[in-house]
């Protein structure tokens, strides 16, 4: 293989590019030792200079590393302090491995008492104890992303600050936020699900999270059926071939604009009824309503609204 010569930028500043300003490929190679950002297919020096940002120590291990890392945790902000807090350990020896006699420890149990009750001094930070700790609990039953929760503590914290809470549920809040978070990242969980983990009645949660968008002048993405798909098609242990053809069903139906002011779970219940009934499976309406948690007349409606406007022909 033949050797390309480097050749040196026109420039002396730093070209910050994520293409190669004389070729324009994309094929750029950062060598830290040398500092230089090196273009493969023509050999230009992009950049030169640069800056490693990593530690200076190397660790093999994760035991390594945790012990030579001089960082601290990052902001959480589903942690009512936001993990900024420090905290008093109940180990019982000091720094150099030797036992605390009594004294010691009777003091450093009084101070950790009282440490903890500082942590939460103030009704702000109970009230946020306590919302992040019903969060906490309803993203294990629901089996939700850690980046949805952060995103519905943020939602909360927002909510607190604008005096959304006074008087009202905690729980009824925190589960509200939760839900726009779902919203927003399009993760299919829906109000339904929400309440009944939370225990709160759902026209409760519905009145909370209306307050939330109106106040916080949030606009919520419109739910795309697709989403629901594979949760109703794993409840209902339907094999891929119907879930690839309930698929096409609803792209079809969004080019027809169809699922505009239609529920999507009913929409994506309807388009696996439609499959399954094209594809000879014995899947009945009360089946894929179970597991879409819809009615059965909700999948009827759907199931004819598609057949309509798609001008599907089948028995």
């Amino acid at each position: 293989m033949n050797q390309m010569k480097k050749k040196t930028a026109q420039t002396p500043q730093l070209v910050l590019e994520d293409k190669c300003p004389e070729c324009g490929s994309a094929n750029l190679i950062h060598d830290h030792d040398s500092g230089e950002t090196v273009c493969g297919t023509c050999g230009l020096v992009v950049q030169y200079s640069i800056l490693d940002e990593g530690p200076e120590w190397r660790a093999y291990t994760q035991d390594e590393k945790e012990a030579r890392s001089r960082v601290g945790m990052p902001t959480i902000f589903s942690v009512h302090d936001k993990g900024l807090s420090t905290s008093i350990g109940s180990d019982s020896v000091d720094a150099s491995g030797r036992k605390l006699p009594l004294s010691t420890k009777i003091r450093m149990w009084r101070l950790k008492r009282w440490q903890a009750r500082s942590r939460a001094h103030r009704s702000i930070d109970r009230n946020l104890a306590q919302a992040m700790t019903e969060l906490d609990r309803l993203v294990d039953r629901l089996a939700i992303p850690e980046h949805v929760k952060e995103k519905a503590a943020v939602i909360y914290r927002k909510a607190l600050d604008k005096g959304l809470v006074r008087g009202r549920s905690i729980s009824g809040i925190a589960a509200a936020s939760l839900y726009a978070a779902c919203r927003t990242v399009a993760t299919p969980r829906s109000l339904r699900e929400i309440a009944e983990a939370s225990l709160v009645d759902r026209k409760a949660l519905s009145r909370d999270y209306r307050l939330i968008l109106r106040e916080l002048g949030m606009q919520m993405p419109i739910s795309d059926p697709i989403t629901y798909l594979t949760k109703i098609a794993e409840k209902a242990d339907i094999p891929s071939q119907m879930q690839g053809h309930a698929l096409k069903i609803l792209h079809d139906a969004k080019k027809q604009h169809v699922q505009i002011g239609k529920d999507p779970t009913g929409l994506a219940a309807a388009a696996l009824y439609i499959a399954s009934v094209q594809l000879g499976g014995e899947l009945t309406q009360k089946d894929i309503a179970n597991a879409a948690g819809v009615t059965e007349v909700t999948v009827r409606n759907r199931y004819r609204t598609l057949k309509k406007q798609l001008s599907l022909q089948f028995n």
